[in-house]
């Protein structure tokens, strides 16, 4: 499944529960709210770049599927982890949170667990 491109951020859900859930401060959530974050996703087979632009704030992971790295959360946390590939998605824990991430077309769907709060992000496709 080809990962690779740029997307716009279109809809999410769960988005200030799950920002409450993480621990970012309240005026951190409020300053994202509106802001349509965009990816950028590099594949080189297993080899991945993603580079997250959040209005000024950058955030860029980098990892090679099954072999450990480390990773930048939500919160700006480094975290060890494992990215693993199955099937069509990309699945990773951070500190609790359970990440799964799929193209479907031109879309990327992102799923975040923290316990019961399920954030989901739809992104589109825009180069």
């Amino acid at each position: 499944m080809a990962f690779a491109g740029k997307y716009q951020l279109e809809s999410r859900e769960s988005f200030e529960p799950f920002m409450k859930a993480i621990g970012l401060p309240d005026l951190q959530t409020q300053n994202r709210r509106d802001i349509k974050s965009v990816s950028e996703v590099e594949q080189n087979g297993d080899d991945f770049k993603v580079t997250v632009t959040t209005g000024t704030k950058v955030m860029v992971n980098t990892f090679t599927i099954g072999q450990e790295c480390e990773l930048d959360t939500p919160t700006g946390e480094k975290v060890k982890t494992v990215v693993h590939l199955n099937g069509n998605k990309l699945t990773v824990s951070l500190n609790g949170i359970e990440s799964v991430t799929e193209v479907s077309g031109d879309y990327i769907l992102n799923t975040m667990t923290l316990g019961d709060i399920v954030y989901k992000r739809v992104s589109k496709r825009i180069s």
